[in-house]
């Protein structure tokens, strides 16, 4: 009986949902003594995680799913693409086994089949809190799965089903369990995080010996528990969210809101699906902001939708100037097969998408440049993410990983700063997305 344990590969893309199944794969994998390897060669075979969003999306997994095959030949595929198995079977009718997003047991059986797991309870150990494929100072925590809004440009409910929402008390001892770990920061994903619970019809559980309902508000209070920075993500505008802000000002959660508004155009937002209060929207803005005046508002918008004017696209840049929104991430429509706004008229001619996506990016990277350079000469409370020389790479409460901006902090190895390690700085200069300061030292 060989002594070398079985070895998988492992490819994961998508979004952080995504990767928290990919965390949870693995997790198992390596309870039932499997070894997880880096490269094709190593691997006695090669489980690919994919995404099916959007066009781009499901080329790069078909991409992947190519290389795994050529690379190493034997392959699994599971993630949201799997809900479409006969285009994965049209390109690579020659993979193992296809499951959708969320069905861990499809994808351990058909590892089972392929290679038998060998383990060694007195040997192979994880960790409480499992694998995790994040840096070791932060964690994505996904509080549901699914959705069950109906947006005409979405495909998601389709692949990931209506919402199902965990038991808060189970997604508050994860928590736990992770900081424990040694997590200092907790991103809360799902695909609609203010609709937390509803599914549930708010259930109550238990949790240090308290009740919490299973509800946005209440998770934030019990997050708050913790210590440690917890960052609210794809938070839909209800009008409960209003009931977080107060938490945020009092310090319980990060003053940050992650909120895809999409549009500003009442009629495109109707097109859309989406809520399409515009007044009411920069109204809650400036509330927001009355309560906790240094909440980062991040938010997601598209421009050039079926039938989406000129005035409309005006009205869009107006909000911009209104809103004055932080972090600001903008794409051009792009079809979705599947997606009901395929079906839609007046479709904006690709050069024309091109160019109000650029204008509407420069005039977003106006407005983020004046605020930043507004925290010139302010001391931020930021966390480290790596060292880079002279420098260490952080981010402030106001930047999330890979999406937001950093702080260079200039004297970060002079300081002898550490990954993960929470840290004031002395903000020193900006530009349109990063700041840069250093460690002030007492004379």
């Amino acid at each position: 009986m060989s002594l070398q344990n079985p070895k998988v590969g492992f490819v994961s893309l998508g979004c952080p949902k995504a990767l928290v199944d990919s965390e949870r794969i693995l997790t198992q994998l390596k309870v039932e003594g499997y070894d997880i390897v880096p490269t094709y060669d190593d691997a006695d075979v090669v489980v690919v995680n994919t995404c099916g969003f959007i066009d781009s999306a499901v080329a790069e997994s078909l991409d992947a799913i190519g290389e795994a095959i050529a690379e190493n030949g034997k392959v699994i595929v599971t993630g949201c693409l799997g809900k479409r198995p006969e285009e994965i079977r049209a390109a690579h009718p020659g993979v193992l086994s296809i499951s959708g997003p969320q069905d861990y047991s499809s994808v351990m059986s058909a590892v089972h089949e392929v290679l038998p797991p060998k383990h060694d309870p007195f040997i192979d150990l994880v960790p409480d809190y499992g694998l995790k494929l994040t840096p070791k100072h932060y964690a994505y925590l996904k509080i549901s799965e699914g959705c069950n809004h109906r947006c005409s440009f979405c495909i998601i409910p389709s692949m990931r089903g209506d919402l199902v929402s965990r038991p808060v008390d189970d997604v508050l001892r994860e928590a736990e369990r992770l900081v424990r770990g040694g997590v200092k920061e907790l991103l809360v994903v799902s695909q609609d995080t203010s609709a937390y619970g509803v599914d549930t019809k708010y259930a109550e559980r238990e949790w240090r010996g308290k009740a919490y309902q299973t509800r946005m508000k209440a998770l934030c209070e019990g997050l708050g528990e913790l210590g440690v920075w917890s960052r609210l993500h794809y938070v839909y505008p209800y009008p409960h969210v209003d009931d977080v802000i107060p938490l945020m000002a009092e310090g319980k959660v990060l003053p940050y809101l992650d909120i895809p508004f999409q549009h500003a155009s009442p009629r495109i937002l109707k097109l859309m699906k989406r809520p399409g209060a515009v007044d009411k929207t920069l109204e809650r803005i400036q509330r927001w902001r009355s309560i906790a005046p240094d909440i980062t508002l991040r938010s997601t918008f598209i421009v050039g939708f079926p039938g989406e004017t000129e005035a409309e696209f005006e009205e869009l840049l107006d909000f911009l100037d209104e809103a004055q929104l932080d972090r600001v991430g903008a794409f051009a429509y792009s079809p979705v097969d599947g997606a009901a706004a395929n079906a839609l008229p007046d479709a904006v001619p690709e050069e024309v998408k091109q160019e109000r996506l650029a204008r509407f990016m420069d005039r977003q990277s106006e407005i983020s440049e004046a605020k930043l350079a507004a925290k010139v000469g302010t001391i931020q409370r930021c966390l480290v993410d790596a060292i880079d020389g002279d420098l260490a790479i952080a981010r402030s409460m106001a930047d999330a990983p890979e999406i937001d901006g950093v702080v260079q902090i200039q004297n970060g190895f002079e300081a002898g700063l550490k990954v993960g390690e929470f840290v004031d700085v002395e903000i020193m200069g900006s530009d349109e997305h990063d700041l840069y300061g250093e460690v002030p030292f007492n004379d």
